[in-house]
């Protein structure tokens, strides 16, 4: 079979979707090991680090934006409040909806991990400079805001 030319290329190597993902895994997988050595899951690492400095949110709102799917969600949260390190309350007007914020064991027990992600994450952008790695998380922000879509809250089955 003959070598491809320089003249042709990979779809996925200039389809945003791909590269993202590609990145994404990459970068990622590099950190997940250090999430476990320090005693973490990457799917707990990922509902801590979402859960850290932030208001409550819904379990919902959790699923996105860990990229996991609710029933897994859930059952990740049973342990984890087994553990102490999140809690669940009511939403205020809406009985349908579960909120969960991390308890101050659970940001206790992450802050050394978050140290690490950010160190790993200045390692990462250090090569493009403080400007353009600005300029990167902004546009990604801004990517994800253009397409996110909040699926309707349905209530949790507890």
């Amino acid at each position: 079979m003959a070598e491809p030319s320089a003249e042709t290329h990979r779809f996925v190597d200039d389809y945003l979707p791909a590269l993202l993902a590609q990145a994404s895994q990459l970068i990622s997988s590099e950190f997940h090991e250090v999430a476990r050595q320090q005693g973490f899951s990457v799917s707990e690492w990922r509902v801590m680090a979402s859960l850290a400095g932030s208001e409550p949110i819904s379990i919902g709102q959790l699923a996105q934006v860990t990229v996991t799917k609710q029933p897994t969600v859930t059952r990740l949260l049973d342990r984890m409040e087994a553990r102490g390190q999140v809690e669940r309350l009511p939403h205020e007007s809406d009985r349908r909806i579960t909120l969960v914020r991390i308890t101050r064991k659970g940001l206790k027990a992450v802050e050394h991990l978050m140290e690490l992600a950010r160190d790993h994450e200045r390692r990462v952008l250090e090569p493009f400079g403080l400007r353009r790695a600005e300029e990167l998380k902004q546009t990604l922000r801004q990517m994800i805001d253009l397409h996110v879509h909040v699926p309707v809250e349905e209530p949790d089955e507890d």
